[in-house]
């Protein structure tokens, strides 16, 4: 399992921290930002493919910020597969 931490840009939340397991997202964990929402996409996503979460997440944007908290989360994934 490979730990993974990101700061994202554009957001409330001020870190996003997950574990890849194989091809599989784990241990989700935003720091800052909505509580409610963070602890939501956190469930939702766990256990889900890391290719399945990132084409679900891609490009959701809030309060026309151009990026959002999962949208940001896409993005390390993304970056962490590469």
């Amino acid at each position: 399992m490979t730990q993974h931490t990101c700061i994202p840009e554009s957001v409330c939340s001020s870190e996003i921290s997950f574990e890849i397991e194989g091809d599989t997202l784990r241990n989700v964990q935003f720091t800052g930002g909505c509580c409610g929402n963070s602890q939501a996409i956190s469930k939702l996503c766990e256990g889900m493919r890391v290719v399945d979460v990132i084409r679900q997440l891609k490009g959701i944007d809030c309060e026309d910020r151009g990026t959002s908290c999962p949208d940001q989360l896409a993005k390390a994934l993304a970056t962490a597969l590469n």
